[in-house]
């Protein structure tokens, strides 16, 4: 009976590892029957079965006419932003594209962590900011809208100067604020000088220019003597002895006739080898200005069906013609100006709305992309030769610093409730 209930066993676990293996084989054809219909819909590269009549199209007189007659008019197959100089248009021989690409290729669900990247076409700072009028555009101009866009529709297409491309959260996730500052050094003296300055010169200027002061000789004596007045006026408010300043003008003096001669010492060399001393720098850190941030992500990609691989290859695409400077004269010409790049505008997201805590950006320049096609340090492909394994690296950099004003709405109460930018 026992014997009976194992073979029972055996016989049952040997139909349950046959149907896994059929299920197994059905798997494999039907993965390559998708990819044989892939190759057949998209074997131009994801482009549409008219491409090369649409090409045609658009280095055609005609359409290179319409563009001209549109002039600055914004319509979904112009650049909005183009070269500002009359009759300098930009002349597109492609149409723009949008849709959204995104890798893993799972649906997104309500718990899902990601991140959304929209390209956007660049527009210049003083149109961005509504003050034409001006070459300085006002500040917190490429700060993001509160909500991006809806990331639904999935394409099959590379983008062009529009669209949505999602992808997960990088294995090493920071980010960095830096201000500039510099070291700075004035002498008790100089700080003096600086100060009366106003008063040297304003005096010097009412003696030379006073109404009946006498001949030019006398005019200078008095304007020389209203200089020294006004300089030691600010020595003493500095708390410098008059001695000790005049001791420090002499020393200066000496250095300066020993330089002609060739010679390179310093007030404080003469001054340390004389009594030990030298000049009390008054050293203090000074804020120079903001910087800009830079972004470094690394994305692996392991496409695991046909799909995914042709999403991976999209985005890898979509970012490098994204990137890449506009010309302006269209197809085979000379070209006198280069567009702008296009922007990326980055968010983190949870579900369909932003993350509640990582940090923000503002709108970015994709300053680089490298992609390494042998993720595994092994070159391997599937049947459609689609690397295995993939890294991808983007460097973004923000066009614009951050300032205090990003940080709070407009009634002065905290703009959101993550940690900021």
């Amino acid at each position: 009976m026992a014997n009976r209930n194992k073979k029972g066993q055996i016989l049952k676990q040997k139909r349950i590892e046959a149907k896994k293996e059929r299920e197994r084989l059905a798997e494999i054809e039907k993965s390559r029957q998708e990819r044989k219909n892939l190759r057949e819909k998209y074997g131009n590269g994801g482009l549409s079965s008219n491409y090369a009549e649409e090409e045609k199209y658009f280095a055609s007189e005609e359409y290179q006419s319409s563009v001209k007659e549109g002039g600055k008019k914004k319509n979904s197959n112009t650049s909005d932003y183009t070269t500002r100089l009359r009759g300098e248009a930009l002349k597109k021989t492609y149409r723009d594209r949008g849709g959204v690409l995104r890798y893993p290729y799972e649906a997104l669900t309500e718990t899902t962590d990601y991140l959304q990247i929209d390209i956007n076409q660049y527009e210049p700072s003083r149109e961005r900011s509504g003050n034409e009028n001006n070459l300085v555009g006002r500040v917190g101009t490429r700060r993001l809208s509160t909500r991006g866009r809806n990331p639904a529709g999935i394409t099959t297409k590379s983008l062009v100067n529009k669209g949505t491309i999602l992808l997960q959260i990088p294995a090493e996730l920071q980010d960095g604020n830096s201000v500039n500052y510099g070291d700075n050094k004035m002498n008790t003296i100089v700080g003096a000088a600086l100060g009366g300055t106003q008063n040297i010169i304003g005096g010097a200027a009412d003696a030379l220019t006073a109404e009946g002061g006498g001949n030019i000789a006398e005019r200078g004596a008095e304007a020389f003597k209203t200089s020294k007045d006004a300089v030691l006026k600010a020595v003493r408010a500095s708390d410098v002895s008059v001695d000790a300043a005049k001791g420090l003008f002499n020393a200066k003096i000496a250095t300066g006739v020993v330089g002609a001669f060739g010679g390179n010492v310093t007030v404080n060399q003469l001054l340390a080898r004389q009594s030990g001393q030298i000049f009390n720098p008054n050293m203090e850190l000074l804020f120079n200005g903001p910087t800009l941030r830079n972004f470094r992500f690394s994305f692996k990609m392991t496409p695991r069906s046909p799909e995914e691989a042709e999403q991976c290859r999209l985005i890898i695409r979509s970012f490098k013609m994204n990137m890449a400077p506009k010309v302006t004269s269209g197809r085979g010409t000379q070209s006198l100006f280069l567009n702008t790049p296009n922007v990326f505008e980055l968010r983190y997201k949870s579900g369909f709305a932003n993350h509640p805590f990582l940090h923000r950006f503002k709108q970015c320049f994709l300053t680089d992309i490298s992609v390494n096609y042998t993720g595994e340090g092994v070159y391997a492909t599937y049947e459609g030769r689609e690397p295995v394994s993939m890294i991808m690296d983007l460097t973004f950099k923000e066009l614009e610093p951050i300032y205090d004003q990003d940080y709070f709405d407009d009634i002065g109460f905290d703009a959101d409730n993550t940690v900021g930018y």
